[in-house]
């Protein structure tokens, strides 16, 4: 069995266990929207790598050393896993697993949440050396109920629900055993991002890490 990718609950100790999903289409945007999420005490994000600057993004985020930290997500070839280390991600998320991502994920040294949505695919990404897991998407595969039942099968896992997250039920993932922070884009929509909204994103994010630490 391979070695397990380090820790991406480790990276999250000590933050708001909140990981916007940002799809930025404009790199003057990084830096703004950097400022504005860790204005309001969001100290992890991750960078789909859905648009073409996706990784000029999370190079022009690393170089404001702001203390955030940043992540590449939508991996889902082997062949993505050099370029997003270059640029500085400190881990990655993949929507799904294979065994070429695996292996590429294991020489990289990136911690890494690769996705699952069944138990067949939670058994695989635990026989590579896999123990934090992006479910998704959470709100089609069953989310609380579907983590509840995995739990005494895989006790050992834990996941990062997104797909469906929002501040009506953010504290209710994050108070599983087996949840170690949840995503989603509500913490900063694309057209937000897209219409240059600093302090809209800011305001939402800050209320969202409110929920979360029980402070609303």
């Amino acid at each position: 069995m391979s070695q397990p990718a380090p820790s991406v609950a480790a990276l999250l100790a000590d933050h708001p266990r909140l990981i916007p999903v940002l799809h930025v289409e404009n790199p003057e945007h990084a830096e703004p929207l950097l400022e504005a999420l860790v204005g309001a005490g969001v100290m992890a994000l991750e960078v789909t790598l859905r648009s073409a600057c996706a990784l000029e993004v999370i190079g022009r985020m690393q170089k404001m050393h702001s203390g955030a930290i940043v992540g590449a997500g939508t991996i889902t070839r082997a062949d993505q896993l050099g370029p997003v280390v270059d640029a500085g991600a400190q881990f990655g998320v993949s929507p799904a697993l294979t065994p070429r991502l695996s292996e590429a994920v294991q020489h990289s040294g990136l911690p890494f949440l690769p996705g699952c949505a069944t138990p067949s695919e939670v058994l695989f990404a635990r026989e590579e050396g896999f123990s934090e897991l992006k479910f998704f998407p959470a709100d089609l595969f069953g989310g609380i109920g579907f983590l509840n039942h995995v739990l005494p099968l895989f006790p050992e896992m834990r996941f990062c629900p997104t797909g469906g997250i929002s501040d009506a039920n953010s504290r209710d993932y994050l108070a599983l055993r087996n949840v170690l922070a949840v995503g989603g884009a509500f913490l900063a929509p694309r057209n937000v991002i897209e219409a240059a909204d600093w302090q809209t994103i800011k305001d939402k994010a800050a209320r969202s890490v409110a929920v979360v630490t029980g402070r609303a």
